[in-house]
């Protein structure tokens, strides 16, 4: 069994794993559910977007309580909600702006996620997985931003692929963080047994 920093666990693993099940929902819903005009996409992507900031609203109540990388969770739903109102407000029946809109959200949704890879945690696999998802993010929304005047069904595909992306590294996150878990459990177990 590997020694694990206890202090580098993340206990709120379930959070994770419900973002990146939502996340990726999303993602094949926007890559193979049909979707063509811009109102019912932009209305799923802002409802997407505004659960997506209640589900990093609740982790950051959470760690708000253990004292540690709260501040990561509420940046994330900041966000996720800003870019959610300035859809539904300012960009609800325009291409173009949609597409700005979300491509400038994948690229600082990608700058956060690189910024807590390499600052917020020492965890290699949990660093390697949110540089990861960030450098995708970047990528994506910079191709997004830069392709020229696209056809709705190209920039959803192109959204759609990231939300994946998103999925599935917050789902490999959750399941690698409860692995830690239950592995600190079971070490502890031992110590207790080993002291009686």
């Amino acid at each position: 069994m590997a020694k694990i920093n206890r202090k580098y666990i993340d206990k709120h693993w379930i959070v994770f794993i419900m973002r990146g099940a939502l996340a990726g929902l999303f993602g094949l819903l926007a890559l193979f559910g049909g979707m063509a005009n811009i109102e019912s996409v932009v209305a799923v992507l802002s409802i997407f977007l505004l659960v997506m900031g209640i589900v990093d609203s609740v982790s950051a109540l959470y760690n708000s309580t253990k004292k540690h990388g709260w501040i990561n969770s509420v940046i994330d739903a900041a966000v996720d909600v800003v870019a959610a109102v300035v859809l539904l407000f300012f960009a609800r029946n325009d291409l173009v702006n949609s597409v700005i809109v979300l491509s400038v959200y994948t690229i600082v949704s990608g700058l956060i996620d690189i910024f807590h890879g390499f600052f917020s945690t020492l965890d290699p696999t949990d660093r390697f997985i949110r540089i990861l998802a960030g450098a995708c993010g970047c990528i994506i929304g910079v191709v997004i931003l830069n392709a020229g005047d696209f056809e709705m069904t190209t920039f959803i595909r192109f959204f759609g692929a990231y939300i994946l992306i998103v999925g599935v590294t917050s789902l490999i996150y959750g399941v690698h963080n409860r692995a830690q878990n239950i592995e600190d459990k079971i070490a502890r177990k031992q110590a207790r047994k080993k002291k009686k």
